[in-house]
């Protein structure tokens, strides 16, 4: 287990370069399987999530070699159907093997994925697509497992409409028809940017996609895609965290590496609490004079404010003057962590699960802590950074499931962080 030692009160300053998207990568190396010619994916984080999805394709059979940020596969063969438990059970988008198994080999086993538990993540939105497409599913060992089978259908034009805009749902069936010649209009899709990173990479590896980046995707997949070379968008989520914690301490922060279009679910609500955000230089400014509190930050499916920043959100606003609601309704779990931020000094009442009122500013002080999952796990470094004393983070190998070189990064933003094995 390792653990991060961290004594507040640093102004952090200086250049961070912004990582390639985590939720973007995951769903690249499960479509690299739709194919039997080489996929290189560039700007691939190094992160934990990302060398799990490797394992798995590996154990599936596909080649793969990685030199930096840069990802090889070559699945020419694929030796099984049944995605490894001990891995699924790590990563919960494993269920993104599903789509691509089912379009190339019509067969799939795999049990209930793992991952952060920050709510009732359901998988019945893929299933329920599947079937849509003419999958069926077995349902094994009292419910822990499933057996998808069958061809799709083989009508010239099929509409299936998703009954929740699940991200990784509209991924999965994305996957799923990539294989099929006929076309498949797909309805209520999710919007984010990694949707559309998939949405590229799939064109440039032979499937017709009309309509990315809105909520109704026409695909047109073949029965032999070729590969390609792609390179992986900046994680915007990453670019989120490095701004609020610009703001928290006093400092500024340049993030190389990403511009500000297309983003303004995530920087407008910043924006109103104070923070600046300038282009310069093929990069963003990112500091904050005064926070101040927002009447109400509310998450959404995109283009609303993403619920991976929530977290971090919480923190920013124990340091604005007033009262800020902040309000998850996707995620019932999102919440738990912030009677951690209350052991640090913060002033923050529980609604109920999914809504709490932070007041501010507060001074927070240093404690023992222990990570939950990436998000929450980040936000306790955050306020770790601004506390007075010492914060020991138990358990933060969590956190580099989804951050690059998180320790080092801060280092050399100026704080004071430690990594202890």
């Amino acid at each position: 287990m390792a653990q991060y030692v961290i004594s507040g009160g640093n102004q952090l300053r200086g250049k961070v370069r912004i990582s390639g998207n985590k939720n973007s990568v995951l769903p690249c190396l499960a479509a690299t399987l739709l194919t039997e010619d080489k996929v290189t994916l560039k700007n691939v984080p190094i992160i934990r999530d990302v060398g799990v999805s490797l394992q798995i394709l590996q154990t599936l059979g596909a080649q793969t070699t990685s030199e930096g940020r840069e990802v090889t596969v070559e699945a020419k063969k694929i030796s099984q159907t049944e995605l490894p438990k001990e891995l699924v059970a790590k990563l919960r988008a494993s269920i993104l093997f599903v789509g691509p198994l089912l379009a190339r080999l019509n067969k799939v086993t795999f049990s209930h994925p793992g991952g952060d538990i920050i709510g009732r993540r359901s998988i019945e939105p893929h299933l329920d697509g599947f079937r849509a497409l003419g999958y069926k599913f077995r349902v094994k060992s009292g419910g822990s497992e499933y057996q998808g089978y069958s061809k799709i259908h083989n009508q010239k034009i099929l509409d299936v409409f998703l009954e929740e805009a699940s991200v990784t749902a509209t991924e999965n069936l994305l996957l799923g028809c990539s294989l099929n010649p006929n076309i498949v209009i797909l309805r209520n899709c999710a919007e984010e940017p990694h949707i559309v990173d998939l949405c590229n990479l799939l064109s440039l590896m032979g499937v017709k996609i009309q309509g990315i980046g809105s909520s109704t995707l026409t695909v047109q997949g073949a029965r032999k895609l070729n590969g390609c070379e792609f390179s992986i968008g900046p994680d915007y989520v990453e670019l989120g965290t490095y701004a609020i914690a610009a703001a928290i301490t006093r400092g500024e922060i340049f993030a190389e590496n990403c511009l500000l279009r297309g983003l303004e679910p995530l920087v407008l609500p910043l924006v109103r609490m104070g923070l600046k955000f300038e282009e310069k230089s093929g990069g963003i400014v990112m500091s904050a004079p005064r926070i101040v509190p927002h009447q109400k930050i509310h998450t959404n499916i995109w283009p609303g404010f993403p619920t991976d920043v929530m977290s971090l959100a919480i923190v920013l606003a124990t340091q604005a003057r007033g009262v800020t609601l902040c309000h998850d309704w996707m995620y019932e779990n999102r919440m738990f962590f912030v009677d951690k931020l209350i052991g640090m000094g913060a002033h923050i009442t529980i609604a109920d699960p999914h809504r709490v009122l932070v007041y501010g500013p507060t001074k927070l002080y240093g404690r023992d802590l222990e990570s939950p999952d990436i998000r929450a796990g980040m936000a306790m470094v955050l306020a770790a950074l601004i506390a007075q004393g010492e914060s020991v983070i138990n358990r933060a190998e969590l956190i580099e499931r989804g951050y690059e070189n998180v320790v080092e990064t801060l280092l050399s933003l100026g704080a004071n962080i430690e990594r202890v094995d």
